[in-house]
């Protein structure tokens, strides 16, 4: 298994991406805020790597890519979510899996509300909730933690207790470096636009997805609350709404031994739903 690097220009930013050799199905992995594509190595160590097309890439404001052009139009769910469809777009990608995490799970939703190439959708600390502010305090937990989604300029404590947040004890050295180099206007401009309820219904995007919809999030997650992932009416909830057991916001990342084996069993469900109905419907949005 080999992994490629390259830069793509899009009108918004210009975009760092990796992608891993395989063959199978894409899967197009969106990171959250204050982090980097280097989040997901540990899939991208592992045999998803060889099994399927994995790409991750660096958001703009974020990482290797660029700061936007145009913050106030990128630095909102629907500006980023055109963006990806614009990388998707460039790099023929006709249909995959989005799987998205924290403010990657907002961005991979919006995204299925409009993108004909999303076959599959994995949320991880993302919940799909309903426009304006009492969606946001149905999926979010209240607390002064949360403040920090949207502050504009970090001191280095505010770093350090981000850091905490996202990967508890459990972050490699690089993801300080990542949270530090990030645009802080996106913070900002994201969550107003969340608040102002900008882009898709997410609640309904998610219960009336025509194409399986897996929930993986861990079981001490500080920001959501996973009991609001059990009060929507989905339509094709893929088996059922998994917690992995001691991990927080990054299952993914802190417990890959669990969370690699169920990301690879839902790419198979996907492919044998995607062969069985062909057809891609619209979402709504």
């Amino acid at each position: 298994m080999s992994v490629s690097d390259r830069t793509f220009r899009t009108p918004l930013a210009d975009l760092h991406v990796s992608q891993s050799s395989g063959s199978g199905m894409p899967i197009v992995m969106i990171h959250g805020s204050g982090s980097s594509r280097a989040v997901f190595a540990r899939q991208f160590d592992s045999s998803l790597a060889d099994s399927h097309r994995l790409i991750a890439f660096d958001l703009p404001g974020h990482g290797e890519s660029s700061d936007a052009r145009d913050p106030t139009t990128a630095y909102t769910i629907p500006g980023l979510a055109q963006t990806t469809a614009r990388l998707l777009d460039a790099l023929g990608i006709g249909r995959a899996i989005i799987f998205g995490w924290s403010l990657g799970g907002h961005v991979a939703i919006e995204l299925a509300s409009f993108h004909h190439a999303v076959n599959g959708l994995v949320l991880t600390g993302a919940p799909p909730v309903s426009r304006g502010p009492l969606g946001m305090l149905r999926g979010f937990h209240a607390n002064w933690d949360m403040l920090l989604t949207s502050k504009k300029v970090y001191s280095e404590r505010d770093i350090e207790r981000f850091e905490t947040l996202c990967f508890g004890d459990t972050a490699s050295p690089s993801f300080r470096e990542a949270i530090r180099r990030t645009d802080g206007r996106l913070r900002a401009g994201v969550a107003r636009s969340m608040f102002a309820g900008k882009g898709a219904d997410q609640k309904q995007v998610v219960e009336q997805a025509p194409f399986p919809v897996a929930v993986i999030n861990g079981e001490h997650d500080p920001l959501v609350r996973l009991s609001y992932f059990e009060t929507l009416a989905y339509g094709s909830l893929w088996e059922q709404c998994h917690v992995i057991p001691d991990a927080g916001h990054a299952p993914f990342w802190e417990r890959p031994d669990l969370f690699n084996p169920l990301l690879a069993r839902y790419a198979e469900a996907v492919a044998e739903h995607s062969v069985a109905n062909p057809a891609r419907r619209n979402q709504p949005g």
